[in-house]
């Protein structure tokens, strides 16, 4: 048994300096382009009436950071709208296993938001699927940076992805 932990132990310090020697991984390119959303925003928008809820206007004030590592955007938000208020933390990030940059969301109302984005130029699009009353939908977050401190945005809604519908559309703007 002893000459077990002696071998277990002498592993360890191994692997230890194996692991010490090793560069840290540092983000990439894509990383990068998510600074653009580093910082303190408002989001003011229009939301449309819909079976999802009544028409009407939507503020959010949201403050995205950087993780350790500068690998993953953390974002705070405190949401009001015409269907309640509430908070959400979320999570922005690049794959490189899957080649596409993911945003993860938890809100106070318990939804749980999962998509998959990509960049072209200056327009970022975030895609999901989204459940209502046992249906799924797709959903489609559009971004257009309009300057280096601000975007219009549109959030739509589609029964199978081709035919989309505007829920909402609105203005971020960064603050200093």
């Amino acid at each position: 048994m002893k000459t077990l932990a002696m071998i277990s132990a002498a592993w360890l310090v191994l692997a230890a300096a194996a692991l010490a020697q090793m560069e840290m991984p540092k983000p990439g390119p894509e990383h990068k382009k998510l600074e653009f959303f580093a910082g303190a925003w408002t989001l003011e928008g229009e939301m449309k009436a819909s079976e999802m809820g009544p028409g009407g206007k939507v503020t959010e004030h949201e403050k995205c950071e950087w993780m350790e590592g500068e690998f993953f955007l953390v974002c705070h938000t405190d949401f009001k709208s015409t269907m309640g208020n509430g908070t959400s933390v979320s999570v922005m990030g690049y794959s490189t296993d899957d080649k596409a940059y993911n945003y993860r969301e938890f809100n106070s109302w318990g939804e749980f938001v999962d998509s998959k984005g990509s960049v072209d130029g200056d327009t970022w699009t975030w895609i999901n699927d989204e459940k209502e009353d046992g249906k799924v939908m797709k959903g489609r977050f559009t971004m257009k940076i309009t300057s280096p401190t601000s975007y219009n945005f549109t959030y739509e809604t589609s029964p199978d992805g081709t035919k989309w519908t505007t829920m909402l559309d609105g203005k971020a703007t960064k603050g200093k």
